[in-house]
Order: structure tokens, then C-alpha cells, then sequence
């Protein structure tokens, strides 16, 4: 054992600077939570359609009802998956179904704050419902197959793209190899209108994988090492124990 040890005394007063740090950060949290909801937001013109299991719905059905609408770019593409890629053929990138695990069960509680959350993936109806079924998800996910939308929120890239090696993410030209990349986007409805209001990539879908936050309360961490390697995670049901 390598880790400090202290009297009682000493660990509560280290607890105690701690807390005051955590204090500010909790502060600057919500400042930066206010900000994001200030952001101005972008009419959404072009009608996207979108495949579920009973059939064809646009952006503005997917709210279902609702105000607000938080949609998971799911990495799922049959059609792109190899060796190479963190989805199959037949199930979506592993981490993405981590990320999703984590809002599954709050979805209900979410609804009623007038907030509809949905994935979407380029994969078809059929894929997504097998692999769904299989983990036992009861949230809505799509299917984007045949519209521009994956692309045109920059999680998905064409041939065109990956033979030059970038495209568009996070808000900049970055290379890319793989035809997927995650996502998160926000969307509100008002007046009969909806609206693009935010969307994060890479480190900033950090925030809604709660088993993160669990883990950064622990003693080691999310322990993934400096760049964040992955290899421990697994589906839900291909674990060995």
C-alpha cells in the first residue's frame, strides 16, 4: 500500500479542503449548465425521416408528444463493421451500448420532464430491434438509414471523407478512419417549430455515463489509464462472470 494514511483528524480536514474545492466546482457546474441552456438555438428546416419498429417518423414525431428531445448517436453501421470497428454486424459499438445501459432506466423519470431521450443509428429497424430485445432496452431507437441526418450531425462520415482521412467533429477537421463516431444532440419544439439547441461529442458525453461518475468516487478511478483505454468494457451480456 503506497497511499497516504492519516489520523481520523488529519483525513477530515484534508476532506474538508476538498470540499471547498468541490464546492466551487459544483458553482462553476451550474454556471456552465446556465450558459448552455442560453445558447442560441438553430431552426431545424430539412424534414429527417426516421425507421422504428412501427414504421416511418419524422424529427418532430420523435418528441412524442414532448418539448424536448435528447437523441444518442448510437455507433451502429452492419454495413461499415470489420475487425477493425467497436460495432459488428449484428451489435453496436460496445461503448455506446455502456453509454446507453446508463440511460436506460431513467428514461421514465426524464419523460416526466417533458423530455423524450431516443438513439439513433445508421444500422436498419431490424438489427436495432434484435440487439434491443437481447439486452432488455425499453427505450425508442431508430434507424437513420436513407437520410442525411447522422451525417449532417457529424457522427457519421461518407467514402468520400474517410479516403481523404477527416471530416468534420467536434466542432473541427479531425482524422478520421472509422465511418462512426458518438454523439449526443438536443433538440426543442415550440410554436409547431423545432429547433437544434446543443450537441457534444467525444469527452463531453461524459457527463450522462453515470457508472463515470461512480467510478471517479472510487479510490482508483475509472482506471483506464492516461489514455483512456477501454479494453475492460464489454457488452452487458459478454461479460464472463
Amino acid at each position: 500500500m503506497h497511499h497516504e494514511i492519516v489520523s481520523h483528524t488529519e483525513w477530515v480536514e484534508a476532506r474538508k479542503r476538498l470540499l471547498a474545492e468541490e464546492k466551487k466546482f459544483t458553482k462553476l457546474r451550474d454556471r456552465l449548465s446556465q450558459a448552455r441552456r442560453d445558447l442560441p438555438w438553430e431552426a431545424v428546416d430539412k424534414e429527417y425521416v426516421f425507421e422504428g419498429p412501427q414504421g416511418r417518423r419524422t424529427l418532430d414525431e420523435l418528441f412524442d408528444g414532448r418539448g424536448q428531445l435528447v437523441i444518442y448517436h448510437a455507433m451502429f453501421n452492419p454495413d461499415t463493421a470489420s475487425e477493425h470497428t467497436t460495432w459488428t454486424k449484428d451489435s453496436p459499438c460496445f461503448a455506446c451500448s455502456f453509454w446507453m445501459d446508463n440511460f436506460d432506466n431513467v428514461v421514465v423519470h426524464l419523460n416526466h420532464r417533458d423530455i423524450t431521450m431516443a438513439a439513433v443509428s445508421l444500422a436498419p429497424v431490424a438489427k436495432i430491434e434484435a440487439y434491443r430485445k437481447r439486452v432488455g432496452w425499453s427505450f425508442p431507437w431508430y434507424s437513420s438509414t436513407g437520410s442525411d441526418f447522422n451525417f449532417e450531425y457529424h457522427v457519421s462520415f461518407t467514402p468520400e471523407q474517410l479516403e481523404a482521412g477527416k471530416a468534420e467533429y467536434n466542432y473541427r477537421v479531425d482524422p478520421v478512419s472509422l465511418s462512426e463516431s458518438p454523439g449526443l444532440s438536443v433538440f426543442r419544439r415550440e410554436d409547431g417549430e423545432v429547433f437544434h439547441t446543443y450537441s457534444a461529442y467525444a469527452r463531453g458525453l461524459d457527463m450522462v455515463n453515470v457508472a463515470y461518475h461512480y467510478m471517479d468516487l472510487a479510490p482508483k478511478g475509472r482506471d483506464e489509464g492516461e489514455m483512456g483505454g477501454m479494453a475492460w468494457l464489454r457488452r452487458r451480456d459478454e461479460y464472463t462472470d
